[in-house]
């Protein structure tokens, strides 16, 4: 039976690959992992079947080979160790690329997600216009010292790997917020990932999703 992940039927992301789900299909498609997708309504998040997939209510989750994860992190560690294609076999580097997935969701992402929940949460309260100038602040210099890293390489460490993949799943997230243009490297990466033909089919595929979901609502 083919591994099978949860997803938004209706994603809050408008098919722009935000949620979380598509840094597990993008993951699935590297690997050249057949996958199946249980699509769930915002009322099934809080439904016994899917709690105890995820006590929290969310997605992601896999189901696979007997195995129940959530967080997508998680996940694509789990896909990436148990699949050869996106961690080297070389011990060491296989470290950094998992310290790099490590890096994306731990150091890079929260004030990413900081700012979105001002904007798109909190954007009525008096006190998030004096906020908003900390939060780029903090994400400027998380952008810069990754930008830093890259340098001129293609990816951050060698090959491309769980790492990359992670860390262009974050920075997507700030599209439309101009933080990214400073750092042409960074976004060269990013537009490098994209470019992948598993990022291509991985997209297609959520933005199916959410294009049924708009035409099942006319």
């Amino acid at each position: 039976m083919p591994p099978v992940i949860t997803a938004f039927r209706a994603s809050p992301d408008r098919g722009r690959g935000l949620a979380r789900d598509m840094r597990v299909r993008w993951a699935l498609e590297e690997l050249g992992v057949p996958y199946e997708v249980q699509l769930l309504d915002f009322t099934d998040l809080r439904e016994p079947p899917h709690l105890a997939r995820n006590p929290f209510g969310q997605i992601p989750t896999l189901e696979t080979d007997g195995v129940t994860l959530f967080e997508s992190g998680a996940i694509i560690l789990h896909l990436a160790e148990t699949t050869p294609g996106l961690l080297p076999f070389d011990p060491v580097s296989r470290a950094r690329a998992i310290n790099w997935m490590f890096a994306a969701v731990s150091t890079v992402e929260p004030p990413i997600l900081e700012l979105q929940t001002a904007v798109l949460l909190e954007g009525q309260n008096d006190w998030t216009e004096e906020r908003l100038p900390l939060i780029r602040e903090r994400i400027h210099h998380r952008l810069a010292a990754l930008a830093a890293r890259l340098g001129e390489n293609p990816w951050i460490d060698g090959e491309f790997s769980a790492g990359d993949l992670m860390l262009v799943s974050v920075m997507i997230r700030l599209r439309g917020h101009d933080l990214l243009e400073p750092h042409a490297n960074l976004m060269q990466y990013i537009a490098r990932a994209e470019a992948r033909p598993a990022f291509q089919r991985a997209f297609a595929a959520q933005h199916a999703v959410y294009l049924a979901s708009v035409s099942l609502g006319d």
